[in-house]
């Protein structure tokens, strides 16, 4: 039995935290434009893209006082896709209350809402899970925004105490650190060591595979029911690989060695991330190399790579109890290395 739009509005504002005064705007958010009985949510989407993108960068450029423009607009990315506010919708069960008339879309989101249950526990996934991410859900999360927001007579500041619980968890530069772009990582690589790299789709029946070629030769291959995860998946691949075969310069340089662990700085990630970002060079990439002892008394041993056009370094933190201090170690005397190298 279908739920009445009366008990689903009700539903939606208990889970938002919030009491509309014209409560149409609500019911307009969660139609689609195949349910013929009422008005979508379209125009409101319209105004929910441009307000949630605008709630975000405010919140971003309070939280990172110092990172520059580049990584900004990364965060703000990271945060407004389909992908982070589909799986919102999924995460806050937005995609019960829906009214649409579209067997496919409806079975497409009961896919990804179900591949979204069964990751929970997980790292957050910024770029693709096992089910293409719905655009239906993604645009219910910005009209559900917008209907706040012109209840709310425009007013931003009150729209982001209603909607940022929606939005958690927000993502932070260190998931970003931790997560870079395959993609994005794939090309950085290659351009860094002057490789050409090309990635090429083609179809056969319902699977779509991408193939990517360096320097023209086949060297990672995934297929997928959805094109944009087959080419997620070999571009992750590729970069795996990529890592194995190029060089790496697994200790520091030959005028950087000795550096001890008691090294320090304030706010390491950070400020790598951000020189990186200067220096124009691929994210920092972070690897657990030690993981041992029991629940109460772990040791971490973190490393650090990153590629500049003399190749790439590799730098190990000392233990720490806590995989965020061993990261910061590990940065720490990156930084240090970086700098009596007299590569920043």
């Amino acid at each position: 039995m279908k739920m009445k739009m009366e008990d689903s509005v009700a539903a939606v504002e208990k889970i938002i935290g919030y009491t509309f005064r014209n409560k149409n705007l609500l019911e307009e958010a969660l139609t689609h434009s195949s349910y013929p009985e009422s008005v979508s949510y379209e125009r409101l989407e319209f105004i929910g893209d441009a307000v949630l993108g605008h709630a975000i960068s405010n919140h971003l450029f309070l939280v990172y006082t110092n990172v520059d423009q580049r990584q900004l607009s990364l965060l703000r990315s990271a945060n407004v896709s389909t992908e982070k506010l589909a799986r919102a919708a999924v995460s806050n069960c937005l995609h019960r209350y829906i009214r649409l008339k579209t067997h496919s879309l409806a079975e497409h989101i009961r896919e990804f809402a179900a591949a979204v249950e069964q990751e929970k526990g997980r790292a957050i996934v910024l770029y693709g899970g096992a089910v293409k991410a719905s655009k239906v859900l993604a645009d219910v999360v910005e009209s559900v925004a917008a209907a706040v927001y012109v209840d709310l007579d425009f007013d931003l500041k009150k729209l982001w105490v209603v909607i940022r619980g929606l939005l958690e968890p927000i993502v932070t530069l260190n998931d970003l650190e931790q997560k870079p772009q395959p993609v994005t990582m794939l090309y950085e690589i290659c351009h860094k060591n002057g490789k050409k790299v090309d990635i090429r789709h083609s179809r056969n029946g319902d699977k779509s595979t991408a193939s990517v070629y360096v320097d023209g030769e086949l060297f990672a291959v995934a297929s997928s029911d959805q094109k944009d995860i087959a080419k997620l998946d070999a571009a992750k691949s590729a970069v795996q690989k990529l890592e194995r075969v190029l060089p790496i310069t697994t200790t520091t340089p030959d005028n950087c060695k000795g550096l001890d662990g008691t090294f320090e700085i304030e706010e390491p990630k950070q400020k790598l991330y951000a020189l990186c970002g200067r220096k124009k060079w691929p994210t920092p990439v972070y690897s657990i190399e030690r993981d041992e002892g029991t629940p109460q008394n772990k040791i971490f041993v973190t490393s650090v790579q990153v590629a500049t056009p003399d190749g790439t370094l590799k730098m190990l933190g000392e233990e720490k109890s806590r995989v965020k201090d061993s990261q910061n170690s590990a940065a720490s005397l990156m930084i240090r290395a970086l700098l009596q190298s007299q590569l920043v």
